[in-house]
């Protein structure tokens, strides 16, 4: 069963498309990564799924009754109290339950029968609803995403952002919903933590829509992704590594076609320009208006749609009158491959001096605050092209 179902969806900012045309649908147990370029609208679309902002046409349908979680970047989060009181008060309603089986134990010595019947039921829906283990849930979920017992009663005003977005994560998954939208939730999560929250998605009986830039814990938590494209969109199932091959395997196929129809074009024109001013003269005629039309609408929507779609249903505007033999063959030589290429990005890190061969040395290093040693770190040389990387649990002191 579809929890959300989107169709036809568009969103512009004054001219500018951001996407359009968007249709899937989200089934509990997907865990779908939404994946493309800065700039396609991977946040934008999880502010409609979440219904923070609106579409500029096209639908969006929640299943009846559907709880929907979502993590946004921002730390503007609204939580009062301390840490544990933000995770505690996601189960009020439990904790109700509790008080009154407190109540009715201390009713069943006047009032046996009635009381222990009420007792049962409730009871039973108590331990249904996990009231038994409410406590050891939150204590699990806080030491994942890397709190510790001293840090319970921070109040949540004196948190950093980070640790804010991390006690907001920790209250969504606590709330159980049926449909998680994450927003970069590894962004502030150690190693550990994002190990723990890999794990804890990958046995996630709900279903949630992801992005991230971390590929590795993609491939961890997601089994489905939604790549989008300026003006497309594609669907591929498995996790970011099977996304890979399978994105390799359709690009290699359209160029395929892409090579293989360009071909017969290129084979029509030579026939044209043979034919022209011959006995065929008709027959290249008619080969020069279809060629014309089709070069046309291969520019507008693109070889896929042509291929694809029956010529009633393009959306194509062509000239009454076919090209002439030499502006065939340009418009044929200009056709360019439908597939995409993502840019690869290129840094050049140098200066302008050569370094010494020994760049930095520490030696009986120590890295904290008055009266709060963080750590004491080895000695450590590091040298001309060496590069380190300092890693560690969030607190550690990487960044002082």
């Amino acid at each position: 069963m579809s929890l959300i179902s989107v169709k036809s969806l568009s969103k512009s900012y004054g001219p500018v498309d951001i996407f359009s045309g968007l249709s899937f649908s989200v089934s509990k147990g997907a865990r779908m990564a939404l994946v493309g370029p800065n700039g396609v609208g991977k946040t934008t679309l999880l502010r409609i799924l979440a219904g923070v902002d609106e579409a500029s046409s096209g639908t969006v349908s929640r299943s009846k009754g559907v709880r929907i979680g979502y993590l946004s970047q921002e730390a503007d989060f609204e939580m009062s109290g301390t840490l544990w009181d933000a995770c505690h008060s996601v189960f009020d309603e439990l904790i109700q339950k509790q008080e009154e089986l407190h109540k009715l134990e201390s009713q069943m010595a006047t009032q046996a029968d009635e009381v222990m019947e009420r007792y049962g039921k409730l009871q039973e829906d108590f331990e249904r609803r996990g009231g038994y283990t409410y406590i050891t849930r939150i204590k699990q979920v806080l030491t994942g995403l890397g709190f510790d017992a001293a840090d319970y009663t921070l109040s949540l005003d004196h948190l950093s952002g980070g640790q804010r977005t991390r006690a907001f994560l920790a209250r969504l998954l606590l709330s159980d919903p049926d449909l998680l939208l994450l927003d970069e939730p590894t962004n502030h999560l150690d190693i550990a933590a994002v190990e723990w929250l890999e794990g804890y998605l990958s046995q996630w009986d709900g279903a949630a829509v992801i992005v991230s830039h971390d590929r590795y814990f993609l491939d961890k938590a997601c089994n489905a992704i939604l790549e989008l494209h300026p003006g497309a969109f594609e669907l591929y199932h498995g996790n970011y590594s099977a996304y890979l091959r399978q994105r390799q395997e359709r690009a290699d196929r359209r160029q395929e076609v892409f090579d293989s129809e360009k071909e017969k074009l290129v084979k029509d024109l030579e026939y044209i320009k043979k034919n022209i001013a011959g006995q065929n003269v008709q027959q290249a005629k008619g080969k020069l208006r279809r060629l014309t039309r089709v070069v046309q609408a291969i520019e507008q929507v693109g070889m896929d749609a042509v291929l694809n779609s029956n010529w009633s249903q393009l959306d194509v505007e062509t000239t009454t009158s076919p090209f002439s033999v030499e502006e065939a063959q340009r418009r044929v030589n200009a056709l360019r491959s439908p597939v995409r290429t993502l840019p690869h990005l290129h840094l050049k890190l140098g200066s302008q001096k050569r370094s010494g061969d020994l760049v930095l040395r520490t030696k009986d290093l120590q890295v904290g605050y008055p009266g709060k040693l963080l750590f004491s770190a080895p000695d450590l040389e590091l040298r001309r092209t060496d590069c380190a990387a300092l890693i560690g649990p969030n607190g550690a002191g990487k960044t002082t």
